[in-house]
């Protein structure tokens, strides 16, 4: 099962949109590059198990 949730890219500050498999347990994390500028971002996933509600942190990969 997949959402999306919104992140800022850690470089540029750009709200991005991205899947998020929920399947893929409460805490991910996994690099996307950024939709506006391209640089990689490393995404920390946490999903609330009960809400199913999404949070994502973003850093600099490198």
């Amino acid at each position: 099962m997949q959402n999306t949730a919104e992140y800022y890219c850690a470089y540029c500050g750009e709200e991005n949109t991205t899947f998020v498999d929920i399947s893929g347990g409460s805490q991910q994390s996994y690099v996307e590059d950024c939709q506006v500028c391209c640089r990689p971002n490393i995404l920390y996933v946490r999903i609330d198990e009960e809400t199913l509600e999404i949070e994502i942190d973003s850093e600099y990969e490198g």
